[in-house]
């Protein structure tokens, strides 16, 4: 894993006039307040800082980052902390203040003739999704962690989520953005625009930069029409060729109807079954893989029932499905999708895993899962195979789980190696190494190993035109 060359601490006369800028409200210097801030949300990293600060607005910000580009003072930008590459932990030399935007949490208004809301970096997700819901509007954008992750973080991940398929992943739903530059000034772009061709983009620097760039304070976002009708599926198949055609031909008679296509080994049904309470099998007959999807639609509830019905039978004539189940109410669907959002806790009660989050092309994904299955259980016998995510939009997470007589200790020792493995793969079939949780300090080393030094040379040339100082973020994405 990744480190950055040592940096001096921070001087208590630089802390003191950073303090002056927020007050004590906007501060925190007890070391055991201080501690929550430094450890990622999976534990993995544990930095120190010597201060965070809690600034309320976008000027505060920009007052904030002016004292550390004359000073020099890195800067760790810090959303709700759920995070799981290691972007948003400081370095351990507390060289670095942490600046977070958990108090900017405004929703500065909605525009529903043009179906956006405008909103500060610190809004939590939820939040969000309510605002849009009050409004008769959607922000699609749902993850595990919407209920204590911030937009600005989101923003800064370019977070994916169940309903990337449909929508795009945040990178598509952000249409302007208000950032604090390295060097202090603010960049006010909250256009909400879908046509603007006068020049570069700019922020599409920022969204998926994991604040190596700029520390974004408000964003401008899209809003979509709110479903009136939705409906999910559970299916049973035999194997991921199976559901890559399947899905295929469910969009050929739904369209753009559907709106999150999952894919589920059984081997992580069965643990999330034994390791996670409150879960029952859905379906009475067993099968080697598993679809949850859902379709949504505009028309009267129940409008999609015949249509996806008429489908997924088409599908069972084509031996593309072995089993299929309807969801016949809000209650059902909700147990559906909370086995989905369990899944990370049922390896966690397996003994761990060691986790991937890749994406290949959709045509590619039977030959990746046969080839990592093959390749992982000769490195190691006995591995449990774990894999499941979203391929609908190609992104899997393929998360061997240790074998049962290995300690977990032994089994994380071999997180390089197994990444390697993996990785290798991924990378040999056209596709990526980080699909939604971005580099960080987790995936560092593992950038410049698969990146063209071309395209590395861009990345560096981009971070040093907009923070020449290296002071934003250092050590993460990017080495330094």
């Amino acid at each position: 894993m990744a480190t950055i060359a040592r940096r001096a601490p921070v001087g208590n006369d630089v802390l003191e006039r950073l303090k002056s800028v927020v007050g004590p409200a906007g501060t925190i210097d007890d070391p055991s307040d201080i501690a929550p801030y430094c450890r990622a949300w999976r534990g993995i990293w544990a930095g120190d800082a010597p201060l965070v600060l809690r600034p309320a607005n976008a000027e505060e910000v920009a007052a904030l980052v002016r004292i550390c580009a004359e000073t020099g003072t890195a800067i760790v930008p810090q959303g709700g902390i759920t995070g799981l590459t290691g972007a948003s932990q400081p370095h351990e030399d507390r060289s670095e203040v942490i600046i977070s935007t958990q108090r900017m949490k405004r929703i500065r208004g909605i525009d529903i003739a043009n179906d956006t809301m405008t909103v500060d970096a610190g809004v939590i997700l939820r939040e969000i999704q309510q605002a849009a819901s009050d409004a008769n509007r959607l922000f699609p954008l749902s993850l595990g962690a919407e209920g204590s992750c911030q937009i600005g973080g989101n923003i800064s991940t370019n977070a994916g989520g169940n309903q990337v398929l449909r929508y795009g992943n945040t990178r598509s739903l952000v249409l302007g953005l208000e950032v604090v530059l390295a060097n202090g000034e603010i960049w006010n772009g909250l256009r909400g625009l879908r046509k603007d061709n006068t020049g570069y983009d700019m922020k599409q620097l920022f969204i998926g930069a994991e604040g190596t760039l700029g520390i974004i304070t408000g964003a401008t976002l899209r809003l979509f029409p709110k479903p009136s009708d939705t409906i999910s599926a559970y299916i049973g198949i035999e194997s991921p060729t199976a559901a890559v055609e399947l899905l295929s031909l469910l969009r050929s008679k739904l369209g753009e109807s559907i709106s999150a296509f999952e894919l589920m080994r059984r081997a992580i049904i069965d643990l999330l079954l034994t390791g996670v309470p409150g879960h029952s099998d859905p379906m009475p007959s067993v099968h080697p893989w598993y679809v949850l999807m859902e379709v949504a639609g505009q028309g009267e509830p129940g409008t999609l029932n015949a249509p996806l019905a008429d489908a997924l039978g088409a599908a069972m004539e084509a031996g593309l499905v072995r089993d299929a189940m309807i969801t016949t109410s809000g209650e059902q669907a909700r147990k559906l999708w909370k086995m989905r959002e369990d899944l990370a806790e049922a390896q966690k009660s397996a003994g761990g895993s060691i986790a991937h989050d890749i994406s290949v092309p959709l045509s590619r994904i039977p030959e990746f899962i046969e080839k990592a299955d093959a390749a992982v259980a000769q490195a190691y016998p006995g591995v449990r195979h774990c894999c499941f995510g979203h391929v609908g939009d190609g992104n899997l997470h393929y998360n061997p789980i240790r074998p049962v007589d290995w300690t977990y200790e032994r089994f994380h020792a071999e997180y390089p190696n197994m990444n390697k493995i993996v990785h290798d793969l991924v990378v040999s079939l056209g596709g990526s190494i980080s699909a939604e949780h971005g580099i960080g300090r987790l995936r560092l080393e593992e950038n410049y190993r698969y990146k063209s030094p071309v395209e590395i040379g861009m990345m560096a040339a981009v971070k040093k035109a907009l923070d020449p100082k290296n002071i934003m973020n250092p050590g993460k994405v990017l080495r330094g």
